[in-house]
């Protein structure tokens, strides 16, 4: 049973702003160095370094060594889920962005991101609405991929029907809590799947080295065919 000591060691985990930027920065689904989480969080290496031995010994993130490199990732799609979920609970302030770089990239991240390996913003919540609407989800007695989401998403989309089969402790889907859309985007091993046919086929890329993503032009006729998804500015 959990203790309140326990529950309180978490909390205190991040309960800094170093450590709480590096664990939004992986939210990428990505491994990234120290190196490069002490720039983006920008802190000195071995400050970076300290934090990091906290978040890996708390259980939040794992660390992997190729060669002489050390990488550092979030230890499982819960961690991920555990970050959106809070941010979801924090009040949308209108905070001037810090320049155009700034403004730009907020609006990117808005508009369509990764939460770790699925959709998110508001190309995730349109897609899940979509497939809501198409009888391909059901959200109305839980959140549940319907048989037809399961053929659509192995027979349409490409996915490996090896990948949806029941086991592990990963639900297939799963609803996450959009921060920025305070609605729900689906998630869960449906939801990674998806997110990785759309990379992977080109309709969805990556815009730069971070979170954002945008519908390439192949990508909303896919959508469109699909889906019948229009609406995706």
């Amino acid at each position: 049973m959990t203790s309140a000591a326990d529950l309180a060691a978490l909390a205190a985990l991040l309960a800094d702003e170093t450590r709480a930027a590096i664990c939004l920065a992986l939210l990428d689904g990505r491994a990234w160095t120290a190196g490069e989480l002490a720039a983006y969080a920008g802190v000195a290496p071995s400050t970076a370094t300290g934090h990091l031995h906290r978040l890996v010994d708390g259980g939040l993130l794992v660390e992997r060594r190729q060669g002489r490199h050390r990488y550092v990732q979030l230890a499982d799609p819960s961690v991920a889920y555990l970050l959106e979920d809070l941010s979801a609970r924090l009040d949308v302030r209108s905070v001037p962005a810090r320049g155009l770089r700034a403004a730009t990239v907020d609006a990117a991240l808005r508009r369509g991101r990764t939460c770790y390996d699925h959709l998110a913003g508001r190309l995730g919540v349109a897609v899940t609405d979509a497939m809501t609407d198409a009888g391909l989800l059901d959200q109305a007695g839980g959140f549940a991929l319907t048989s037809a989401g399961a053929a659509w998403l192995t027979g349409e989309v490409g996915v490996d029907p090896a990948a949806l089969r029941p086991g592990g402790r990963r639900p297939l889907a799963r609803g996450c809590v959009d921060w920025t859309e305070r609605r729900q985007h689906l998630a869960g091993v449906a939801g990674a799947k998806l997110c990785a046919a759309f990379l992977d086929r080109g309709w969805v890329t990556r815009i730069g080295s971070g979170r954002a993503v945008r519908v390439t032009p192949t990508g909303r006729t896919a959508l469109r065919d699909l889906v019948g998804l229009t609406d995706l500015d």
